[in-house]
This record gives C-alpha cells, structure tokens and sequence, in this order.
C-alpha cells in the first residue's frame, strides 16, 4: 500500500487527524512562503509514489501538487478546501493577520477569533473540542504562520488543471462547514473525473469533530486503490 501524507490547514498542527486511525500517515508542517516553493519540497522530501491527503490550504497544496506531477499520487484526498483563487477580502484578511503578527499577537489568539468558524455549532459547544482547535494555534510558531499567510496568498484558480487530473480522489465535506461550504466541494467534484464526494456532518475541522467517521471513510477509500 503506498504511503499515506497528511497535511493540516492553516494555523494547525497534526492534532488534526488524532483519532482517526491513520497513525500510519506522515505528516509534514507547511512552512514555505509561496505555494511552488511549498510543492517542490514536498516532492523533494516525500517517497517516489504516495498517497496524499489535506485539509483547507494543506488540500490546495495538495490540488497543486497533483496538478504539477499527478505521476507521484497514488491517490488523493481532499477535505474541507476550496480550489477557487482568494477573493479580495481573504487577501485583506490575511495582510490583517500579518499585521497583527508584526504587532505581537500570537497564533492562538488569532486562531480564537476564528474558532467559531472553524467548528460546527455543536462541536463549539464542547470545550474539549473547543482547546483542542485554539491548542492548533498555540502549537504553532509565528514565523509558520507568517509563513503559510504568504503562501495563501500566491494561491491560484486551480479549477482549470484539475480538469485534466486521473488521479483518485476522495473530496470529503463537513455538512455545517461555514468557511469551505459542500459547494465548493462539488465543484472540485465535477473538476475531477472519476471522483469520490462525501459529506459528513460537521464542520470545518471535520477529522477533529468526526474521527470515527472520517477515518473510517478513508480507510476504506485507501484498501480500493
């Protein structure tokens, strides 16, 4: 079986797949400040041929990846993302980020004012899941984060070399998902032929809120390759 990359989004750390039973995965930290740069270490540094999976910017290095050199995936997975290039107000978001770097707040209070974003309703109720989302944060250096903010902001339209990718792929949704809505997943859907889509309850953070179920569905997906 090739072996299985995981990369976390944003402001995240490999807590992100805790429990989902993938203990098997490598998984490396996003610190490359553009997205080519980011794509060629990872094919520096990765096995000749795995399986890679992502969520949020870790799926769009991931859609990226697989659109340089489709002949390095196994297959490939991809969660709560989005392929369209950033709008205007995520540019400005993420320059307001950096400047609240510059100022000396840290990744875990950025990561709190975003928390409610990133778990469904229920899951923001559990105070447990709650710290383990803003734990990401305080996990996470200022100089990575700085970082993966430049990186998103050389993201592209990848819509239009996703087209022509044979690679497998699994494209998983959270249902309550408020920043990478089931939409954008369809879209991704349709991009790719051949396909798998899932939708799972949850949000954002779907492998922190639904371990079980989302392992579950890649372990399948991963024994059909």
């Amino acid at each position: 079986m090739a072996p299985l990359v995981l990369l976390a989004g944003m402001n995240c750390t490999a807590d992100l797949w805790t429990g989902c039973g993938l203990d098997d995965a490598r998984t490396p930290i996003l610190t490359s400040a553009s997205m080519d740069a980011q794509v060629a270490r990872l094919l520096d540094e990765l096995p000749e041929r795995f399986v890679l999976g992502g969520l949020s910017l870790g799926a769009i290095v991931g859609m990226a990846l697989a659109v340089r050199a489709p002949e390095r995936l196994a297959g490939l997975i991809l969660i709560s993302t989005n392929a369209k290039a950033p709008t205007a107000a995520q540019q400005e978001g993420w320059q307001e980020w950096r400047a609240r770097l510059d100022e000396g707040a840290t990744p875990l209070e950025l990561q709190a004012g975003i928390a409610a974003a990133l778990l469904s309703p229920p899951a923001f109720e559990d105070a447990g899941l709650r710290e383990r989302a803003l734990a990401m944060g305080a996990d996470t250096p200022p100089a990575v984060l700085r970082a993966q903010l430049a990186m998103q902001s050389t993201r592209a339209d990848l819509r239009p070399g996703l087209r022509g990718l044979t690679v497998p792929t699994l494209i998983v949704s959270g249902q309550d998902d408020g920043i990478c809505p089931p939409v954008f997943h369809r879209e991704i859907a349709a991009a790719i032929a051949g396909s798998e889509l899932a939708t799972i309850p949850g949000g954002h953070l779907l492998p922190m809120e639904q371990p079980a179920a989302f392992g579950q569905l890649v372990r399948t997906w991963r024994r059909g390759l």
